[in-house]
This record gives C-alpha cells, sequence and structure tokens, in this order.
C-alpha cells in the first residue's frame, strides 16, 4: 500500500507537465517495479522496512529519477540482466516474476546501480515530458 500511495503522490506532483496517457503509464510502471523490487527482495519480510526516498528532476531529455533505500543490496552488486521471458509456452507455465527488470530496462534510459555505504542508489530516466519545439 505505500508503494501505491508513494506513486500517487509522485504522479500527483507530475500533474503540472502535462504528460498523455502513455507517458503517465509509463512513469508509472517503471517506478512501480522499482519501488515493488525494493519491497519484496531490499527489505524482505523477514526484516524490518526501511525508507525508501524517490527525487525526480525534469530536464530537456526526461525525467530523471533519483531511488534510495537502506536494504540489501543486490545480489553480487549488480542489477539482473533483466532478459526477456519465454512466453511461447502454455499460461500455467509461465513464471510467476522475472518481468521487473526487462520492463525497466525497456522503457528507461541512462540506468545506474550502485551501492553507496548502506544504501542502494538507483538512478534512471524515462524519456517522456520533452518539450516539444515548433
Amino acid at each position: 500500500m505505500a508503494v501505491r500511495d508513494a506513486l500517487a503522490q509522485l504522479l500527483a506532483g507530475l500533474k503540472q507537465l502535462s504528460l498523455d496517457i502513455e507517458e503517465t503509464a509509463i512513469v508509472e510502471l517503471v517506478l512501480a517495479e522499482a519501488l515493488n523490487n525494493i519491497v519484496e527482495h531490499a527489505y524482505p519480510a523477514s526484516q524490518p522496512q526501511g525508507p525508501i526516498n524517490i527525487r525526480c528532476r525534469h530536464r530537456a531529455n526526461g525525467l530523471h529519477f533519483r531511488i534510495n533505500d537502506q536494504g540489501n543490496s543486490m545480489p553480487d552488486g549488480h542489477m539482473p540482466l533483466g532478459l526477456p521471458q519465454n512466453i511461447e509456452v502454455d499460461p500455467i507455465d509461465l513464471p510467476e516474476g522475472g518481468y521487473g527488470w526487462f520492463l525497466i530496462k525497456d522503457l528507461a534510459k541512462d540506468i545506474q546501480y550502485r551501492r553507496v555505504g548502506q544504501k542502494n542508489q538507483l538512478v534512471l530516466r524515462i524519456a517522456v515530458a520533452i518539450p516539444r519545439f515548433k
């Protein structure tokens, strides 16, 4: 529920940019996947939940996000490859997960992950809200 609330607040803050429905959907999808990964993996149920900080800046080439958390680092200190899943199988055999990083890497640009002290930092750009010159 906290992820849902955070997304709603973030999207409300972006209203002044007048994103179209597709741009809004891309921002929401990318951030939902990133935040849900943090909640599920950086802060697993066996550990206390911690803060997640999101910073957004609007630049000429899109929206730049920096997401920080104090949870567990990514395996081996690297982002997952985010490869597409084989969907040419019986629906009952489709994996439950594994789509999130593929979507993030497909829809976002300039994605970087690093561990800074005891914090995870994910930086990415979403190419929306780009000024259109006539």
